[in-house]
């Protein structure tokens, strides 16, 4: 069952995420409000697709777990306690579920740890170039650099709060994210200089 699909940024009107969420929108949601839904899902797909892809590396899986992640938030809305953070329990419930999918992968050994780290997915970019180099670019970083980059840039969490989702130190964040970010640099320097 597909509850809603991705539109290109051109056609919606999508709400940048930040402080966008509001809680109000999980009590109605409990509360049976589909259009509830619909507000949370354009204001919080892109960042929860970004995380997905980050940890799944495959963006059919990573498509398949935010729709799923969007359905527990439907059936599980009753259970949110508010807290002020709602996008953390989004996250939390996607990252949950993405974690259930490579286990269940990994236990059917059908699907090695290793193909699955060489799956990540630029097949939506249409320029070669910049699909080579986004490819490129991701196999320099680490798991946890490509999760904090990707969650820093696509959502605006601030590295206190990618530190609370991912469960490590505000320093390790920060160390991550810079060396990542350092990474990502010298390898574009490198392409650009023909290296």
């Amino acid at each position: 069952m597909i509850l809603f699909c991705v539109i290109p940024e051109e056609q919606n009107e999508t709400v940048r995420l930040s402080a966008t969420i509001r809680e109000e929108w999980i009590s109605s949601i409990a509360d049976g409000d589909m259009q509830a839904l619909e507000k949370l899902y354009y204001a919080s797909y892109q960042a929860v697709y970004a995380f997905l892809l980050s940890m799944l590396k495959n963006q059919q899986d990573a498509e398949d777990i935010l729709q799923d992640t969007f359905i527990n938030i439907k059936n599980g809305a009753h259970l949110y306690k508010p807290c002020g953070k709602p996008l953390a329990w989004i996250f939390t419930i996607a990252k949950n579920l993405a974690y259930m999918k490579i286990r269940r992968e990994s236990a059917h050994e059908t699907t090695s740890y290793d193909l699955l780290e060489n799956r990540l997915d630029f097949s939506t970019v249409e320029n070669y170039e910049d699909r080579i180099a986004l490819q490129g670019a991701f196999s320099v970083l680490t798991d946890e650099e490509r999760e904090i980059i990707l969650l820093h840039a696509n959502t605006g969490m601030k590295h206190r709060e990618i530190a609370s989702l991912l469960k490590i130190p505000l320093s390790t964040v920060l160390s991550k994210y810079h060396r990542g970010l350092k990474k990502l640099k010298n390898y574009m320097e490198g392409v650009t200089s023909g290296e």
